[in-house]
């Protein structure tokens, strides 16, 4: 998002995260920015500034979805999410925040972004019920800022993730896994209507993403929950086959049991519904999986690139 904004001359911004991590810092090495501010010291380091900020984009959040503390995701993806909002309504800023397709849990009612569904939706992890409560939390509010988008995220992938570590996508380990065994392990089918390797996702490239978010930083009306996939499922062998390619490597599937710690709550299909965020105007085509990949694997992960 720093890289996008860059490119589209904006020079005086403020990041705010948990800096603590040395792994982080290469992703904003070589930006322009303002200053860097640390999460726990923004709300007294914005005091007297409220009028000088232009908009808000809240992405920070804990997202390892095999944590099962709960007091965790309450303080950092509920909690602090609330301050920002207030802090946005209060002082009119416009707001764009992450919220996430694990919030569809098993998709029993579907992956349409209509807000009547919110409250009938059950994650199926701590991570997908804290940004669950954010959303059913903010569509309760009276208050709020002028204009604000909540985004749903489907499987993102694509430039500086290096940092994260087991959340990295399945993209960024696939390549890790084949540099090393020329080979990649997929996890079994545990379901009878799915084979192996055919469980399903919408992957989207991190580049389409920031799109749209300058889009709606830009057309700032219509504001609501919105998804932001493809609107196009795809099985993690064509995913996985797609990195053989872009190495120029023959393909070598290996199917492993899927770990029972997540095998309750690992869901087989997403696919988002976009003809929502379509009807207020964005038009843009996304990235297809095969295009993505390439250009991740050869312009970034291969020469260890950032974006």
């Amino acid at each position: 998002m720093l890289r996008k904004l860059n490119d589209e001359n904006f020079r005086e911004l403020v990041l705010v995260d948990d800096f603590s991590s040395a792994d982080k810092q290469a992703n904003y090495l070589g930006k322009t920015y303002r200053e860097i501010v640390d999460r726990q010291e923004f709300w007294q380091w914005i005091k007297g500034k409220e009028q000088q900020i232009q908009f808000m984009i809240h992405l920070g959040a804990r997202t390892d979805t095999t944590e099962m503390d709960v007091s965790i995701f309450d303080r950092l993806n509920v909690s602090y999410s609330q301050q920002v909002w207030k802090l946005c309504s209060r002082h009119h800023i416009p707001l764009i925040y992450a919220s996430s397709a694990a919030t569809y849990g098993s998709g029993a009612h579907g992956f349409a972004d209509r807000h009547e569904l919110t409250s009938l939706l059950r994650p199926l992890n701590p991570y997908g019920r804290s940004k669950n409560d954010f959303d059913q939390w903010v569509l309760n509010q009276t208050d709020a800022p002028f204009f604000w988008a909540g985004l749903k995220f489907f499987n993102v992938y694509g430039p500086n993730e290096y940092h994260k570590g087991r959340m990295g996508s399945v993209i960024f380990h696939a390549y890790q896994q084949i540099l090393k065994t020329d080979q990649m392990r997929l996890f079994r089918s545990h379901r009878d209507d799915y084979a192996d390797g055919e469980q399903k996702r919408d992957f989207i490239y991190v580049k389409d993403v920031v799109n749209v978010i300058f889009y709606l930083l830009n057309h700032r009306k219509n504001s609501g929950i919105y998804n932001l996939g493809t609107g196009k499922a795809r099985s993690f062998n064509d995913l996985t086959k797609g990195v053989f390619q872009a190495m120029g490597k023959p393909a070598l599937i290996e199917y492993i049991d899927t770990p029972e710690d997540i095998r309750d709550t690992y869901q087989y299909y997403t696919e988002a519904e976009m003809g929502k965020i379509h009807q207020i105007g964005y038009r843009e085509d996304f990235t297809s999986l095969e295009a993505g990949i390439d250009d991740y694997v050869r312009n970034y992960l291969r020469i260890k690139e950032y974006y």
